[in-house]
């Protein structure tokens, strides 16, 4: 599936502002064919209580940007999507910084999509999401 015309970083960083995305601080960077990019400042809000990054964070930074590239490529007649899996590995965390991420199609069908999302901060995180693809009834 082809970008679909007028979804690019402004707004999708407009359209995330009052959701979990604008609440965790995402911020996307680049929005391309196959290919969607952000930043995850960090801080205190986004630690567990043991003083480590919140796995949620990861996830929810991961998610966001798969699911950001699935709507930017759903299909002309689709109506939606909705993530049906999901697996993440952690290899390290991080408590200061930011953390940087690319979500990169790795199919694009019809029915489903999977995007592979590569989180880092020093060493790497993966993570993929399956998106099921939604038409109007």
């Amino acid at each position: 599936m082809p970008l679909r015309p007028g979804f690019d970083v402004e707004r999708f960083n407009h359209f995330g502002e009052d959701y979990l995305p604008g609440l965790v601080g995402l911020v996307l960077t680049e929005v391309s064919e196959g290919l969607v990019r952000g930043e995850l400042g960090l801080r205190k809000a986004l630690l567990a209580p043991n003083g480590y990054l919140h796995a949620g964070a990861i996830v929810a930074f991961a998610d966001t940007l798969a699911g950001y590239g699935c709507i930017a490529h759903l299909p002309g007649n689709a109506q939606n999507f909705t993530t049906v899996e999901l697996k993440v590995n952690f290899l390290n965390t991080a408590t200061q910084g930011a953390l940087y991420g690319e979500a990169r199609a790795v199919h694009l069908g019809r029915t489903t999509q999977v995007w592979d999302a590569l989180v880092t901060h020093g060493e790497d995180r993966l993570f993929r999401c399956t998106q099921l693809v939604i038409y109007p009834r």
